[in-house]
């Protein structure tokens, strides 16, 4: 936690001082810049120095560390306060912004850069295609800015040279849903000069020194930045990595979905303000010519106009006189020239404001509607210029400084005059602490006709030849009595300013010395209507969109356009108006030394920047005063919950006294105030044991909430299922009642069809009858009283065969070819005459003894057949079974009883497949009878054995059916031989 971090590391929160003093400020500063804790808290503000070298604190690990923590469980650092500013737009749905301020080479665009990281890592948790791809695009947006919109300066390698402001929307769910991006003051005026040791802005070096030789060429280029007069003050320097940031800035300029032909119209645009550089004029006293054409030649074809157009536009200037008439007026050798700056200058600020457009036009949030998608909320970031004071200062550092002021004006407005005022609205005992209020300099500069900038507009405006000096001195006039004011002719003993020459602004980080050399210049749109209307007419579509205003023609009257300063002004009142109704949170950078070593720490420089960014008294309001407060309303709405007496809803008198319940049930009541209308609590800790308790019981609130919800819906799904249910069972009972009319109307006349009914169709079944039916059409009289009726017709003497040829269908169906099924079975084929002749007679006799002897009721069958012993030898015999014997008959003997056997003795028979009629005899004893029935002779080809199989069979199952013996002998019993 960030108060239990070592105190050998300092105070990382300055409002734990034990003394509020500059001296105890800048030593707790120093100790920890030394240490190598570069960020340290004022309450909510992140104060940063820049370390000057790359530090371990930024990966993944880190971020893992700050996600979801409140700002002081971890040591101080920037994804603390990202996480804040996150998690209050995520929780309350409010908009919320970033502030980072600071001079320029404090850190400002690094901080920037490591807080969209950190916002990127922690959204999308479901990885979401459209989500990863707008969080790319601002990503890969900022390589994009940083190489079009910074610059190495004295002071920063990567110095912002635009103020920019990102603003990113989130849905409900708290991930990114788009953005929008503001600049602000491009400083134009490096694209044609930079102050000696600087360099141009970083995309012309990473064009020159990165693109390939083909792209060179195709843009008549060569890769030395000295050969141009637009970047040669730089050439030499080479603390920039410009190859590889130019094949980053294609890559990001593809991932954010730039066209091929708009990234090829980005770098012509470049290499032509790079070849109007090099182009020079020459006078033979009477008109000024272009020295070469081939230049115009190659500006033309790099812009796609006419070589004609583009050199008469550099050398005239159109104008309508009063009656209409269009003359043409050459230039002098110097307006050329300073007409081809004004050229190159206005296509670079075009270029850069077309980009920033492109951009928004991607991760713009297009047809957002807030009741089907929720509220759409912001988190804003901005990264401007810091402070600058130069050794020459102009109208780019006066507009620099004058933004500076209006944001350290919001500063004072949200965080010091805004504290202060409300504890005195809200009756809270408290200590007035004195603070500089610079709202007397801000009005210095954008008051309405006494301000700077209505002067430098004025004389804009004025008829006739107004110089810069003539500005100045109406300055000392208007300005002479106001105190933060002055100039060389107000103040004629200061020698460090110049007569005629410098005005000097008593800012509140401190005096400002401003040449208003070029003030008026810079000040008013320069660049004559011929280029504009030049570029309009280009063939190419990119340069003709960043021109629409060229499509006046010379004879249209025109408004005049507001001045730079103007403009600047209204945007950067625009932007407070945007940042005032959002939730602030502070980066305030401080440069620890003018030459950016890791490990000096410039005492006297630090001070300064700690004493005009107002750090001391923020220290003062934050320690006499109360780290938050909320509504009562408020309060008790996120906090009911982990009180007893204000869940679900409280009884008291007013929600005043319910919070005083919350906070005496937690014992915070010495750690709070109470204001008319809101509870102030003075250190975040009370604040996040009440959030940890939050955290603990909305899991268990959520399960109730989910226990009862899905109870209602189980609830509803079984009223549903019961009526569902009921709906089927009655459909069920129709459709089996249904079947079965079906079936009686079909079976109704079936007892006087000729087939009766055979051939009658049964109805399909319903599913829950299907095994019904299937039972159903075997036992109904379909097939049993069809057959009954069948056999009804035939004779009494006729059933004992058709019982015995069913037993064998059932034995022997489907498993023998041949049984005998279409002939009249005999059965006693001993003693038919036809059969057996010559020993019919003798049968006969022995049949009746044996019927007197063993007194069995019936035969069953006899034949003639061949035995075969185990020796493979076989002999002719008779066969004879009755219902209690079996007997093995010698025919040559008179048909000898050679062998008697009990019935109930076999246990089953088996036959072959095939023709022959092998029959083997099985018995208990396992003396099994193989023998093979032979044909009668009258009959040779007859089979006898499935007469034999349905004999055996109808008896054994009669038997069993009657229960008079339980020897059961079925064509379950029998198995057949291969």
């Amino acid at each position: 936690m960030a108060e239990l971090e070592g105190l050998e590391f300092g105070k990382s929160d300055f409002v734990l001082l034990d003394e509020v003093t500059m001296e105890q400020f800048m030593e707790n500063l120093k100790l920890r810049f030394e240490k190598g804790r570069i960020y340290t808290y004022i309450g909510e503000v992140v104060v940063s120095v820049n370390p000057y070298q790359q530090m371990d604190i930024y990966g993944k690990e880190t971020i893992d560390a700050y996600r979801g923590r409140e700002l002081y469980e971890n040591p101080p650092h920037l994804y603390a306060v990202s996480d804040a500013a996150y998690k209050a737009m995520k929780r309350r749905a409010k908009d919320t912004c970033i502030v980072i301020s600071g001079e320029s080479g404090a850190g400002k665009t690094e901080a920037s850069k490591y807080i969209m990281q950190y916002i990127a890592a922690i959204t999308n948790p479901s990885q979401r295609k459209e989500v990863e791809s707008v969080k790319n695009v601002l990503l890969k947006s900022n390589c994009v800015l940083e190489a079009f919109g910074n610059a190495k300066t004295n002071r920063n390698d990567n110095s912002s040279r635009f103020g920019k402001y990102m603003d990113i929307n989130f849905n409900f769910n708290g991930d990114p849903t788009g953005g929008h991006i503001n600049n602000y003051l491009l400083e134009k005026s490096r694209v044609v000069h930079q102050q000696e040791g600087e360099r141009n802005f970083h995309s012309f070096y990473q064009l020159l020194r990165g693109g390939s030789q083909d792209m060179l060429a195709s843009f008549h280029l060569v890769n030395d930045p000295a050969v141009y007069t637009y970047t040669k003050e730089g050439a030499a320097t080479t603390s920039n990595n410009d190859r590889s940031s130019h094949k980053a800035v294609m890559s990001a300029l593809e991932v954010i979905g730039f066209t091929k032909e708009e990234i090829n119209s980005i770098y012509q645009i470049l290499a032509s303000i790079l070849l109007l550089g090099n182009m020079q004029f020459e006078s033979d006293g009477e008109s000024v010519q272009i020295q070469g054409l081939e230049a115009v030649n190659q500006i033309s074809e790099l812009t796609d106009t006419e070589p004609d157009s583009v050199s008469k536009t550099l050398l005239y200037r159109t104008v309508a006189t009063g009656g209409g008439e269009v003359i043409e007026k050459g230039h002098t050798e110097q307006e050329a020239c300073f007409g081809r700056d004004a050229f190159a200058k206005a296509l670079y600020e075009r270029l850069f404001g077309w980009i920033v457009s492109r951009i928004n036009s991607v991760i713009e949030v297009k047809d957002y509607n807030p009741v089907l998608h929720g509220k759409n909320t912001v988190i804003g970031v901005l990264d401007i210029y810091g402070f600058e004071i130069f050794d020459n200062n102009s109208f780019e550092q006066f507009c620099i400084n004058y933004c500076n002021e209006k944001l350290q004006q919001l500063f004072i407005e949200l965080i010091l005059r805004q504290e202060q005022g409300e504890y005195q609205r809200e009756g809270i005992t408290w200590q007035h602490i004195d603070y500089f209020n610079n709202q007397i300099i801000v009005d210095l500069v954008e008051q309405s006709h006494k301000g700077i900038i209505s002067i430098l507009d004025e004389a804009c405006l004025t008829v006739g030849k107004v110089t810069d000096t003539v500005c100045l001195d109406s300055m000392d006039t208007k300005l002479a009595q106001h105190p933060h004011y002055t100039s060389r002719k107000l103040s004629p003993a200061d020698k460090t300013m110049d007569f005629q020459k410098d005005f000097r602004i008593r800012h509140y980080a401190g005096d400002v010395t401003y040449s208003v050399e070029g003030f008026l210049d810079k000040n008013k749109d320069m660049l004559y209507q011929d280029f504009k209307r030049l570029m309009y007419n280009s063939a190419n579509p990119v340069l003709k969109e960043m021109w629409p205003d060229g499509h006046l023609s010379i004879t249209e009257v025109t408004k005049r356009p507001l001045t730079a300063a103007t403009l600047f002004k209204n945007s950067i009142v625009a932007l407070v108006d945007k940042l005032a109704c959002k939730e602030p949170y502070y980066v305030r950078c401080i440069k620890p030394n003018e030459v950016k070593s890791p490990v000096l720490f410039d005492d006297a420089r630090c001070e300064h920047q700690v004493a005009y960014l107002g750090l001391m008294e923020n220290v003062m309001v934050r320690r006499a005063g109360f780290a938050y407060r909320q509504p009562y309303a408020r309060f008790l709405q996120r906090y009911k919950m982990t009180c007893e007496y204000t869940w679900p809803n409280h009884l008291m008198a007013s929600d005043r006294e319910a919070v005083e319940a919350i906070v005496t049930q937690h014992g915070f009541q010495d750690d709070v105030a109470y204001g008319h209308t809101k509870l102030f609590v003075r250190t975040p800790r009370s604040l996040f044991t009440l959030e940890q308790e939050r955290a603990a019981l909305i899991p268990i609130l959520v399960l109730f909430l989910q226990k009862v919800w899905r109870g209602a819906l189980a609830r509803l799904r079984c009223r549903r299922m019961r009526a569902i249910y009921a709906i089927m069972g009655c459909y069920k009972r129709y459709k089996v009642k249904a079947h079965f009319w079906e079936v009686e109307r079909r079976f109704a006349n079936v007892r006087t069809m000729a087939d009766y009914g055979k051939t009658v169709e049964w109805p399909s079944p319903p599913a829950a009858l299907s095994q019904f039916h299937n039972i159903t059409v075997m036992l109904h009289p379909t097939f049993l009283w069809w057959a009954r009726q069948i056999v009804k017709k035939l004779p009494p003497s006729n059933m004992l065969e058709v019982r015995a040829k069913v037993a064998a269908l059932t034995a022997l169906s489907g498993e023998r070819k041949d049984w005998g099924v279409r002939r009249a079975w005999e059965r006693d084929y001993l003693a038919n005459v036809r059969d057996c002749p010559q020993t019919s007679s003798g049968f006969i006799r022995v049949s009746k003894e044996l019927r007197n002897k063993d007194e069995y009721s019936q035969v069953l069958f006899s034949s003639f057949c061949r035995k075969v012993n185990r020796f493979n030898k076989s002999t002719d015999r008779g066969l004879l079974i009755t219902d209690k014997y079996i007997y093995k008959l010698d025919p040559k003997k008179q048909n000898k009883v050679l062998k008697k056997l009990p019935l109930d003795v076999f246990t089953g028979l088996s036959v072959t497949s095939g023709v022959d009629q092998m029959v083997a005899l099985h018995t208990s004893s396992q003396d099994d009878v193989l023998l093979c029935l032979q044909r009668g002779e009258l009959c040779p080809n007859q089979d006898r054995v499935g007469e034999l199989v349905g004999s055996l069979v109808d008896h054994f199952t009669r038997l069993h059916l009657n229960g008079t013996n339980p020897h059961v002998f079925t064509h379950s019993r029998l198995f057949w031989l291969c």
